[in-house]
C-alpha cells in the first residue's frame, strides 16, 4: 500500500495539475486565469462560428429561393432543429435550457462553481442547433454558460479541489460574454454585478483579465465587432434627449411585461401542460416559425427568426420604416416570449436589444410623422437608448446596459443619453418587477440566491439558513435491512454515516462500522440517536446540534418531519472556508 501511495504521489508531482498546485499561489492564479479566458473565449467563438454557419447556410440560403421553397424548408430547419434540441435537454441536461445565467449563478454559489462537463457539451449543441435553427433566443446567455462551464472543468484538471472553482466559473463566464459582444468592461461588470454581486470582489482581477483574453480571441478570429456595427454617431440634439425618457420608459415596459410573460409561460408549461418535456420546444418554433414566415411575406425580414442583428443592424441605418419595426417587435416579442417559456435553449440578451432597439425606431418614426424631422444621430441615441433599457433593466444590471452599448458604438457622446436612460428604466422594472429575470426564474424553480450566498461578514452567514450548506437528497435506509440488502448498501455507497427512516420519518442513524460489525458478528446493527434541524433554522443553531451530536451529522427535516437533507462537520467546516476565503 505505501508503495502504491509513493507511485501515486510522484506521478501527481509530474503532471501538470501538480506542477501548477506547487506553484506560487499569485503565479498559479495568474495562470489558471489566462487558461479560464482563452478556453472559455475559443469555445464562445466557436459557438458564434457554428451558428452563423447553420443560419447562414440554412434560412438565409433558403430566403433567396422560391416562396415556397422558403416556408417547407424554414418548416423543416425548424421541426428537425427543435426536435434535436427537445431530446438533448431533457435526455441529457436538463440545467441546459434556457439563457444559462441563472444555473451558473446558482452553481456559483450553491455548488462553489463546479460545473459537470456534460453542462458544456449539451448546451454547445443545443445552442448551436436552437439559435442557427432560427429559434427567437439571443446567444451571449449561453456563452457565458459554457465559458463558465469549460473553466470549471478546466479547474479540475489543474487540481482545483470541486470547492474551490468559483474562481474559474467567474472568469469563464466574463470570457464567454467579452467574446459574444467584444465588450470586456460590460462582461467584467456584469459577472461582477449580477453572477458574484459584488463590483469589490477579490476576484476582481481574475475575471477582467479572463474578460480581456476572451475578447482577444474572438477579435482575432472574428474581426473587430462580431455583433452588429453603428456607422457614423455624432452628438444629438436636444430634441434627442427630451425624447430619451419616453424611449426608455417604453423599451422599459417592454421588458418588464416580456419578462412576466415568459415566466409565466414557464410557469405554465412546468405545472399544468401535458406535453412531454422533448415536445416542448417544438411547440415555441412552430410559432416562431409562422410569425417569422409570415413577417418574411410581408416584408421580406428574416428578423424574427435567430437573433435578428441583420435586421436591427439595418433599422440603425435608418432604412426601416417605423411601421415595419413596429411588426417586427410585436412579432419577435410574441416569438421570444414562447422559445423562452416553452423551454428552448436560448438567451435573452439578443432579443432584449432587439426589442429596445424597435421601440427607438418606433419612437423617431411616429415624432417624424409630427412634422419633427430627426438627425440620423437623434434616431440611433434613441435607438441605442431603447437598447441599453430593455437589456439593464430586465437582467437588472444598468452599469452592463451602458458599457454594452458603448463598447460597441465606441462614442462617448452617447453615454449622457444612455445613463438618463438607464435612470428611468431602473426605476420602472424595480417597482414593477421584484426581481430581475434571472433571479426571478431561480424563485420560480424553488431557489432563493439570498438563502445560498454567504453574507460578506461572519456574524451574518451566521444567521443564515442551513439550507444553503445542506446536502439534498441524501441515502436514506430503513431499519429493517436484510444481510443481503445491508451488503449491498455497503458496497454501492461510500458513505460513513446513513439516515435510517421508518415512513419517511428519521429514527437513528446507521454507521458504516457498526453496519460492518453487524454483518461480521450476524445481528442487527444498532443505531445512533438522530440529530434533526429543520431547513429554515440559523448555521449558529446547528453548530450547537453538530456538536451535541454523537455522529457529527444532523438530518434536516421538513414541517411534516419529512428527511429532506443532510449536513456534516465536514459541509459545515468547508462552507466556513469557503466563506473566509470569498
Amino acid at each position: 500500500m505505501s508503495g502504491r501511495s509513493n507511485t501515486t504521489a510522484s506521478l501527481n508531482t509530474y503532471s501538470v495539475a501538480g506542477y501548477l498546485q506547487g506553484l506560487p499561489k499569485q503565479t498559479r492564479t495568474l495562470l489558471n486565469s489566462c487558461a479560464y479566458g482563452i478556453s472559455a473565449g475559443l469555445a464562445a467563438v466557436a459557438f458564434q462560428l457554428c451558428i452563423t454557419f447553420i443560419y447562414r447556410n440554412g434560412l438565409v440560403a433558403l430566403s433567396r429561393q422560391s416562396r415556397l421553397t422558403f416556408v417547407l424548408g424554414s418548416l423543416a430547419i425548424t421541426l428537425i432543429s427543435s426536435l434535436v434540441v427537445g431530446l438533448l435537454l431533457n435526455r441529457f441536461c436538463p440545467v441546459a435550457a434556457g439563457s444559462g445565467i441563472p444555473q451558473l449563478k446558482l452553481a456559483f454559489w450553491k455548488d462553489f462553481g463546479t460545473v459537470p462537463f456534460r453542462v458544456a457539451w449539451v448546451k454547445f449543441l443545443a445552442g448551436v442547433v436552437s439559435i442557427g435553427g432560427g429559434t427567437s433566443l439571443g446567444r451571449e446567455g449561453p456563452s457565458v454558460q459554457l465559458g463558465g462551464a469549460i473553466a470549471s472543468n478546466l479547474a479540475g484538471m489543474a487540481g482545483e479541489a470541486k470547492q474551490s472553482r468559483r474562481a474559474a466559473a467567474a472568469a469563464g463566464a466574463a470570457a464567454g460574454l467579452a467574446a459574444a459582444f467584444n465588450a470586456p468592461l460590460a462582461a467584467t461588470t456584469f459577472v461582477l454585478e449580477e453572477i458574484i454581486g459584488d463590483l469589490n470582489s477579490r476576484l476582481l482581477g481574475s475575471v477582467l483579465l479572463a474578460s480581456v483574453l476572451g475578447a482577444l480571441a474572438v477579435h482575432g478570429i472574428v474581426g473587430a465587432q462580431p455583433a452588429f456595427t453603428l456607422k457614423g454617431v455624432d452628438s444629438p440634439t436636444w430634441l434627442a434627449y427630451l425624447l430619451t425618457p419616453v424611449v426608455a420608459a417604453l423599451a422599459s415596459l417592454a421588458g418588464v411585461y416580456f419578462q412576466r410573460a415568459s415566466l409565466g409561460l414557464r410557469k405554465w408549461t412546468k405545472t399544468f401542460a401535458k406535453f412531454p418535456g422533448w415536445l416542448l420546444p417544438v411547440i415555441g418554433g412552430l410559432i416562431t416559425w409562422g410569425l417569422a414566415v409570415a413577417v418574411f411575406c410581408g416584408t421580406g425580414k428574416l428578423g424574427v427568426f435567430g437573433l435578428g442583428y441583420d435586421d436591427l443592424s439595418q433599422a440603425l441605418t435608418g432604412d426601416t420604416a417605423w411601421d415595419i419595426a413596429a411588426l417586427l417587435l410585436v412579432a419577435k416579442f410574441i416569438a421570444t416570449i414562447c422559445c423562452y417559456g416553452f423551454g428552448g435553449c436560448g438567451g435573452i440578451f439578443s432579443p432584449c436589444l432587439f426589442f429596445g432597439g424597435m421601440v427607438g425606431i418606433i419612437v423617431s418614426g411616429l415624432v417624424g410623422l409630427g412634422g419633427h424631422t430627426l438627425a440620423h444621430a437623434d434616431l440611433i441615441t434613441l435607438a441605442v437608448v431603447g437598447m441599453s433599457a430593455t437589456l439593464g433593466g430586465v437582467v437588472g444590471a444598468p452599469v452592463t446596459g451602458i458599457l454594452i452599448v458603448f463598447e460597441m458604438t465606441h462614442e462617448f457622446s452617447l453615454v449622457p443619453a444612455l445613463m438618463l436612460g438607464a435612470l428611468v428604466s431602473q426605476s420602472i422594472s424595480r417597482k414593477m418587477n421584484h426581481e430581475n429575470f434571472y433571479d426571478a426564474l431561480l424563485v420560480q424553480d424553488g431557489y432563493r440566491i439570498e438563502k445560498v450566498r454567504p453574507p460578506r461578514d461572519l456574524l451574518s452567514w451566521q444567521q443564515s439558513q442551513v439550507a444553503g450548506i445542506m446536502t439534498e437528497r441524501p441515502v436514506v435506509t430503513t431499519a429493517a435491512l436484510a444481510p443481503a440488502d445491508l451488503q449491498q448498501l455497503l458496497k454501492s455507497q461510500p458513505f460513513d454515516r446513513f439516515p435510517v427512516v421508518r415512513e419517511g420519518l428519521p429514527v437513528g442513524v446507521l454507521t458504516r462500522k457498526e453496519a460492518q460489525a453487524a454483518l461480521a458478528e450476524n445481528r442487527t446493527p444498532k443505531l445512533e440517536p438522530v440529530t434533526t434541524c429543520r431547513r429554515d433554522q440559523t448555521i449558529r443553531e446547528l453548530q450547537t446540534l453538530l456538536i451535541n451530536s454523537t455522529t457529527q451529522f444532523v438530518t434536516v427535516v421538513d414541517e411534516a418531519g419529512l428527511v429532506r437533507g443532510i449536513i456534516t462537520l465536514h459541509d459545515l467546516l468547508r462552507a466556513e472556508v469557503q466563506k473566509a476565503e470569498s
